[in-house]
């Protein structure tokens, strides 16, 4: 097991993620399946959340009870792929915050091009969840925690479902304290900066525009 990297090895995420890679999975099952890997993440990712003691009152007697410390949680989307694992996450946490980062990979370069960022006040008290269904080359991933950082969020957490050991490594080497939560490590990247053998691009599976 990699330091700092956690493989969510739960048998319905496995099972929901082997339907998911199958190319003949149809978009609206792609999508059906994404948000209920990523609810099912959810629960692992936010295991170790802060809690605190709340005085609260049952129909019967009054109680001593826990809640999620500090300000609410921050989910934030790498869009585009991003906004398949955000909803699914949503469904556990509606109460979030959300924030998006919006990236495209030049395909000359395979280095990101930021176009949009956006975020919810108060980072310095909040815990951040970037999410991004894969982690290839980590370029995104990188620029992504690079922008969000320069707030100083409480805490940080990656969430992708599918990785690499090349974008694990990269992403490892230039932010160590940002632990990772995937469901699965592959095998390696192709000469295009692909996942082998991963799902395909997960945007174009998610929202119907593969060719």
């Amino acid at each position: 097991m990699t330091a700092g990297v956690q493989v969510i090895g739960h048998p319905l995420v496995q099972h929901k993620l082997t339907l998911l890679r199958k190319k003949q999975t149809s978009t609206i099952e792609f999508r059906r399946l994404l948000g209920e890997l990523a609810a099912l993440m959810a629960y692992e990712v936010t295991r170790d959340l802060p809690l605190r003691e709340v005085a609260i009152e049952t129909p019967v007697a009054a109680a001593t009870g826990q809640a999620i410390d500090g300000k609410k949680v921050v989910l934030v989307a790498i869009l585009r792929a991003g906004i398949g694992l955000l909803d699914g996450m949503l469904d556990v946490v509606p109460g979030a915050r959300v924030g998006h980062v919006g990236l495209y990979r030049d395909e000359q370069t395979l280095h990101p091009v930021e176009y949009y960022f956006r975020m919810p006040r108060d980072l310095e008290a909040r815990d951040v969840i970037v999410v991004d269904p894969m982690l290839a080359t980590g370029n995104s991933a990188i620029a992504a925690l690079d922008r969000i950082k320069a707030q100083r969020p409480r805490s940080l957490r990656f969430v992708c479902l599918v990785s690499c050991p090349e974008g694990i490594a990269n992403l490892r080497a230039r932010h160590p304290d940002v632990p990772i939560f995937t469901a699965a490590i592959d095998e390696r990247l192709n000469e295009h900066g692909y996942i082998v053998p991963g799902l395909g691009d997960a945007g174009d599976r998610y929202f119907g525009t593969r060719p």
